[in-house]
């Protein structure tokens, strides 16, 4: 008898027809045996409206009640879930982060798992109950709600699978499995069969969206087989999804890139004329990272007259507060500047792939490719597996569609 995690993420709950959809694949796994978890997000939209409720009450939001009223949205999908399945005769019990209990740290709205009690689920389900919990978020140790982050149901799951050692940890989205690229920009991209742990890292901290990056990280960690299937195709169809699995596992001749990745939330500070002195970097960042504010891409150029310029990427909707951070540091005298500048207009879309390792030459195709379209280059960040720019955001697709075919992704290996 298998221990199933399933994941069913907000487009897949997003209405009760949809509901009685993933209703009606859980019976059927539960009928062939299986012990089953069934991690839900909220229904599609349902947590921006929360926000939304809680924005309007208040420019800035206390963090911790922003937890205690986003939270809410996946307690309806569960209960919703579990009377479904009780109508079809199936043993159901749904249960919130903290009843599980998913301990946290209290960094409200991106909290951290710390550690999962799983003695509830383990004592439903020797009863044959089919246990649906509450995906995004937690308590912690003083027994407030916390939420882990947008996407933070995939991170509950795979962390559920892991601590339960489940066989398998399968993530139902609005898609059949990971693609060589978006499909709604790209009508030839491909389904993967098979990416590794890495190469997903990558893309999901690159801008794809099919699984968020915590979670990958869990099942990588904890090797957690890791599953991404469709929520609308019919269960016994038995579709094999795309399985996240080790390098060790692939063949000796896989494509050299497996994918293309993008960001359109992505935004660039640049610091011009900034003093070029040691420890420059520590005085521009160092106050960012205390704000809590990632940072992705950095350059800086190379210094003239004892002035350079320094640019850095965030997530654009943290760009206002860091410019905030910057501009209370540069006003303190903390260092010198000609200007702070901000730019929401900006892409990033990279190359992921495995075999760049064994492979010379990819980068520069890549920019071969770009400029033959003229597409300028705004900035450039390199790993062993993955390659990626910032260019314009009214460039992205084209971006996107050029080095697709450039590739040959379009095209089965």
């Amino acid at each position: 008898m298998a221990l199933i995690v399933q994941k069913y993420g907000g487009s897949s709950v997003g209405s009760i027809e949809r509901i009685r959809n993933v209703a009606r694949r859980v019976a059927y796994h539960a009928r062939q045996g299986n012990r089953l978890v069934v991690v839900l997000s909220a229904m599609s939209g349902e947590t921006n409206r929360l926000l939304g409720l809680a924005r309007e009450l208040s420019s800035h939001p206390d963090p911790r009640e922003l937890d205690v009223v986003a939270s809410t949205g996946e307690q309806v999908t569960i209960g919703l879930l579990s009377i479904a399945l009780q109508e079809m005769g199936l043993k159901a019990k749904s249960f919130t982060g903290g009843q599980v209990w998913i301990h946290t740290d209290d960094a409200y709205t991106k909290a951290r798992i710390l550690g999962i009690d799983c003695s509830n689920i383990d004592r439903e389900l020797s009863k044959g109950v089919i246990v649906v919990v509450a995906g995004f978020q937690g308590m912690d140790k003083n027994g407030n709600i916390t939420t882990l982050g947008r996407g933070g149901s995939d991170t509950s799951a795979v962390a559920l699978a892991a601590a339960l050692k489940a066989d398998e940890c399968q993530i139902y989205t609005d898609v059949d499995g990971v693609y060589t690229t978006d499909p709604r920009i790209v009508s030839e991209a491909r389904r993967l069969d098979t990416v590794t742990f890495e190469e997903m890292l990558e893309m999901a901290s690159l801008g794809s969206k099919v699984l968020q990056i915590r979670s990958v990280e869990f099942a990588g960690k904890y090797k957690v087989k890791l599953r991404v299937l469709s929520s609308l195709d019919d269960p016994e169809s038995n579709a094999p999804g795309t399985l996240i699995t080790y390098e060790e596992n692939q063949v000796m001749e896989d494509p050299i890139i497996s994918g293309i990745a993008y960001a359109r939330d992505e935004a660039k500070v640049s610091i011009m004329g900034v003093e070029d002195r040691p420890g420059i970097a520590h005085a521009l960042l160092g106050p960012v990272a205390d704000a809590n504010i990632d940072v992705d891409m950095i350059v800086q150029n190379i210094g003239e007259s004892g002035h350079t310029d320094f640019s850095f990427t965030v997530n654009n909707t943290e760009l206002d507060k860091a410019l905030a951070v910057l501009n209370r540091e540069h006003d303190a005298g903390k260092f010198k500047a000609r200007a702070i500048l901000g730019d929401k207009n900006i892409c990033k879309v990279s190359l992921v792939g495995i075999g760049m390792r064994t492979h010379a030459g990819i980068a520069s195709k890549m920019f071969r490719t770009l400029a033959a379209e003229g597409i300028n280059i705004l900035m450039i960040s390199t790993s062993e597996i993955k390659i990626s720019v910032v260019i314009e955001e009214k460039y992205l697709e084209l971006a996107v569609r050029i080095l697709h075919k450039a590739f040959d992704l379009d095209k089965a290996a």
